[in-house]
């Protein structure tokens, strides 16, 4: 029997970056919020100081700062037919644990999505007809315009500090940013970093073939900065330690550097660690949420009653709380009803790798999002019709690190081990570049999260169930970019180019990446989406869901950015239902 806790105005599941800006902004108003989070509390001080924090077996290979399939894990197909096996070890993708969330060990990249992103399904149809579309596809609008999104894109860029050059601001283009970006009201916060060489030959390649390339957004920060909220940030030095690490020298934007130090001074605001919420608790009639249930480290049980529940764990998990919870009716592929679980996609990744003969490069100078990049083949920013798929990529030529664990890049063929390994790395380790497209992933009928029918948790609970794979048109699209990247690589002046495809299926076990999307979509239709425009529920209107686990499809950026962005827009509309609760969209 769960013991019952006093009442509070909010409760929040989980603390990474969108939990505690909602916390620190809800805190400030006079409310008493407290935050649950399944991990341990981290604070960079103490977690990540310089002694230990760039300590590459125990971060990187260990992953200490990660998720423990034993604490949550799920299992995985390809496609329904196929009987779905338990994660034992994550690969594919790395969920964090503990305060920050997959904030305290991302790479940095801080994109906006394109304004042709937000209505992807209504604009290809108005060019290209519906024949374009892809088989299986469930590609829908998002219900919000990037115009109505820039506002809040500009407010969790200066939390962040993010270094960058604009390249429209107001209507107007700027040199040497990104041509195709939706309109601006303002430069970034601090000016782009310092690009290595690898980057000029980039640049001045892509420049050569007509191409737009500039500064990669940066949430490793190129200069001193102090955010609106009062946190202070240095100069990223470019060691090279940020994706998978915690950031002891306070330059990677954090919810560490950027929320939690003015978030742990309000006197309402109260943060429950090492405790994993089970439950959204409900009331008789089904349609508003009283609390949560909780289990503490000890195993003991928790009622936290609450007027508002946030969901602001990671993607997959919020998705899985919803489903234990009744909130929303689940995903059927084989009727196409039901919401909760649809659209779930993912991340392509292709491209060229590039080997010099005399160019010399320094991959330790190297920081998560230090890099050159174009858009030229990014959404609809190029003609789709020749080409037989819609989506689209962001290509980059950049060094995240040159870690001596880790980072031994040797041609195709090169044996693992021995002799000839050993010359291999020390011939290419500084002639060696890629040219990478990270791409978007459209959604399918057939790509979805439920909940398995044979798995359990140690609480008893079933575990979330993956049934995911590439769709033909994913893979047409990685390869087109994969020789876009070629053309860039050789036009840099590589001797030899390894050209990286996507022909297999999606495989759990090698790293690819951390942007899991999907399951809890927002929309305009309740019959094809969990949350309506402002990520309130469409069946409790008390509880809001953030994060990436709204995208009804994933664009061909990094999700962060993005992601800050609806938390600021849910926010302003939080704020509006506390004022006159009930559903903020009538359908």
């Amino acid at each position: 029997m769960a013991r019952r806790l006093p009442h509070k105005d909010v409760v929040i599941v989980g603390l990474g970056w969108t939990g505690s800006i909602m916390a620190l902004e809800l805190a400030r108003t006079g409310l008493e919020v407290v935050a649950i989070e399944r991990g341990p509390w981290r604070d960079t001080a103490s977690d990540f100081n310089i002694g230990t924090a760039p300590d590459e077996l125990r971060y990187a290979v260990r992953h200490d700062v990660f998720l423990r399939p034993k604490q949550e894990t799920l299992t995985m197909r390809n496609n329904p037919s196929q009987t779905a096996l338990p994660i034992r070890k994550w690969g594919s993708f790395l969920p964090g644990n503990g305060v920050g969330g997959a904030g305290v060990h991302w790479n940095g990249q801080t994109w906006r999505f394109l304004p042709d992103d937000f209505r992807i399904r209504t604009h290809m149809i108005e060019r290209y007809g519906e024949g374009i579309m892809p088989e299986g596809h469930q590609i829908q609008d998002w219900g919000i315009s990037y115009e109505e999104l820039e506002p809040y894109y500009d407010k969790f860029e200066y939390v962040a500090g993010i270094s960058g050059k604009a390249g429209n601001i107001k209507g107007a283009k700027q040199a040497g940013g990104n041509p195709f970006e939706g309109a601006r009201e303002r430069e970034y916060p601090t000016p782009p970093m310092t690009q290595g060489y690898a980057q000029e030959l980039f640049t001045k390649a892509a420049g050569g073939l007509g191409l737009h390339p500039f500064p990669r957004p940066s949430a490793n920060i190129s200069i001193a900065y102090t955010n609106p909220y009062g946190c202070s940030m240095a100069p990223c030095t470019y060691c090279g330690f940020c994706e998978r690490f915690g950031c002891s020298n306070y330059s990677k934007a954090s919810p560490q550097t950027c929320v939690l130090p003015a978030l742990v001074r309000e006197p309402t605001f109260e943060a429950r660690t090492e405790c994993e919420v089970t439950k959204i608790n409900l009331a008789k009639d089904g349609k508003t949420a009283t609390g949560v249930t909780y289990v503490d480290l000890n195993g003991e049980e928790w009622e936290q009653p609450a007027d508002v529940v946030l969901v602001c764990a990671y993607a997959l998990f919020n998705v899985r709380l919803l489903l234990l919870s009744g909130i929303g009716k689940p995903y059927d592929p084989a009727t196409g009803e039901g919401t909760v679980g649809r659209n779930y996609a993912y991340q392509t990744g292709s491209g060229s790798t590039a080997y010099f003969e005399d160019a010399k490069f320094n991959p330790f100078a190297a920081a998560g999002s230090l890099g050159a990049a174009l858009d030229d083949y990014n959404s609809d920013n190029f003609d789709h019709g020749p080409h037989g798929f819609v989506g689209g990529a962001s290509i980059t030529c950049a060094y995240t690190n040159g870690r001596p664990i880790q980072y031994h890049p040797v041609p195709r063929g090169t044996p693992t081990w021995g002799s000839q390994w050993k010359k291999a790395v020390k011939e290419t380790y500084q002639r060696v570049t890629n040219v990478g497209a990270q791409g978007s992933v459209m959604s399918y009928r057939n790509n979805y999260l439920d909940l398995d029918p044979t798995y359990k948790d140690p609480l008893g609970r079933p575990l979330m169930r993956m049934t995911f794979d590439f769709q033909d048109n994913e893979k047409k699209m990685a390869n087109w970019m994969a020789d876009r990247c070629d053309e860039i690589a050789k036009s840099m002046g590589a001797k030899t180019t390894q050209v990286n495809r996507l022909n297999t299926p999606w495989n759990v076990v090698p790293y690819q990446s951390t942007h899991n999307t999907g399951g809890a979509i927002m929309g305009a239709d309740p019959r094809t989406s969990v949350l309506n425009r402002y990520l309130q529920s469409w069946d409790v209107s008390n509880v809001f869901v953030m994060g990436a686990s709204a995208f009804p499809q994933n664009a061909g950026y990094n999700p962060t950015g993005t992601v800050g962005a609806l938390t600021y827009w849910s926010l302003d509309a939080i704020k509006k239902y506390l004022k006159s609760p009930g559903p903020l969209v009538q359908t």
